[in-house]
């Protein structure tokens, strides 16, 4: 095959292919797939903010506690000393 014949297969070939390939990407059917697929992130993303929250007051319920608990025995060791 000659080059030329060759390139201007391959563009028409590319031509079909991209025009096909626009085609399917805005179909409905692949609409409806793109929603699912981002209701499903935002449920994703949903569900690790709540983790995240979760883990923080965790976190501050632990700090709190230890807090509390350096404050106590600093307390006994003031009523020792005395």
């Amino acid at each position: 095959m000659e080059k030329g014949t060759k390139y201007a297969l391959f563009t028409g070939l590319g031509f079909l292919l991209g025009t096909a390939g626009v085609k399917a990407v805005t179909s409905e059917t692949a609409r409806k797939g793109y929603v699912h697929a981002m209701a499903q992130g935002m449920m994703a993303k949903a569900e690790y903010e709540n983790m995240v929250e979760q883990a923080k007051a965790e976190y501050d319920d632990i700090k709190a506690e230890a807090s509390y608990l350096a404050g106590a025995g600093k307390a006994d060791e003031d009523k020792a000393d005395k």
